[in-house]
């Protein structure tokens, strides 16, 4: 039996915004133990030419957000990057969850052949099947952004485990 497009990309998208959910709480916790401000913790970076944490939490869900969308062929959500808090990241992620798990499989499944165009800052748009899209470019995309989070929360102190990030 192979596996449905949607069974590819709706549940580990899900799974892995939700383990971000027990992230951000755990951060939230973390900083309260230690009476700092958790808004500390959206400037982190681990190199100085890197995007921030809440940028990387941001990219995460967009791009999560957006795969479905490209995939059940309907408009993403759009969210302005104005979050200043971990409660206010942690909305955002429940905002791309709610709309993720709003898609009905049916508009996924069979996707695995439909263009996907991906437009450019600079250069020619990219160009995937549905197929080549969700595994060369959106999972990818997705858990290199999921991982950098859990990094810089992981440098900064916060107790997290290879647990928390498979959502044991």
């Amino acid at each position: 039996m192979t596996m449905s497009m949607y069974g590819a990309s709706v549940p580990v998208f899900e799974r892995m915004l939700d383990n971000l959910l027990t992230w951000l709480a755990k951060a939230q916790a973390h900083a309260e133990s230690r009476r700092f401000d958790s808004a500390n913790y959206l400037g982190l970076r681990l190199a100085p030419d890197m995007l921030t944490f809440a940028s990387q939490v941001r990219i995460a869900a967009d791009v999560a957000k957006l795969a479905v969308a490209r995939l059940a062929g309907v408009d993403a959500p759009r969210f302005p990057d104005d979050e200043t808090t971990l409660e206010a990241l942690a909305q955002r992620v429940r905002n791309t969850l709610a709309f993720v798990r709003s898609i009905d499989p049916r508009s996924i499944d069979g996707s695995d052949a439909r263009e996907i165009v991906l437009p450019q800052r600079s250069g020619e748009s990219l160009h995937f099947t549905g197929e080549t899209f969700l595994q060369r470019w959106a999972l990818p995309n997705f858990f290199f952004h999921a991982t950098t989070t859990y990094a810089l929360l992981r440098h900064a102190g916060v107790d997290l485990g290879k647990a928390d990030f498979l959502g044991l």
